[in-house]
């Protein structure tokens, strides 16, 4: 795999949207549409957001991003080494309810539905302490929210 961007940050909200605004830019500069930008970033955010507030519960550590062309997508690698995932495994998400107002939306929960109904392929490992979590997306990355 040829990387087309690795990245280290600590784990904070500032770190984390100076590392979006940079991926953005790369993804751009790679020649990739604004949906796949915006699907890539809104994934990525998700995730990373996931990893400040539960892997390290607001105490900093490292996060690393690693990003790759793959046939046909794009290859995004997520590692911390911070809490792994309840059980080890990815949570399901959960669909917002289609009906409900805005503002009774209950805080949190759609983001791994987000992140599974926005990538091709999730997979999560945690080895020698580590949280790896490996997003893959396919040609033509865009909302695709009926999965």
């Amino acid at each position: 795999m040829s990387w087309v961007m690795q990245r280290r940050i600590v784990a904070h909200e500032g770190a984390v949207r100076d590392l979006l605004a940079a991926l953005r830019a790369r993804l751009r500069a790679l020649g990739e549409t604004e949906e796949t930008c915006g699907t890539v970033e809104i994934v990525i955010a998700e995730a990373l957001n996931n990893i400040v507030e539960h892997a390290y519960g607001g105490t900093g550590g490292e996060i690393a991003l690693d990003m790759a062309r793959e046939t046909g997508g794009l290859c995004c690698i997520l590692r911390d080494r911070g809490h792994p995932l309840p059980g080890l495994r990815l949570p399901e998400g959960t669909a917002p309810p289609a009906v409900t107002p805005r503002e009774s939306l209950p805080e949190g929960g759609f983001g791994w539905f987000l992140i599974r109904a926005l990538t091709e392929r999730l997979d999560y490992a945690r080895a020698d302490g580590e949280n790896r979590l490996t997003l893959h997306f396919g040609p033509g990355t865009g909302p695709d929210l009926r999965r």
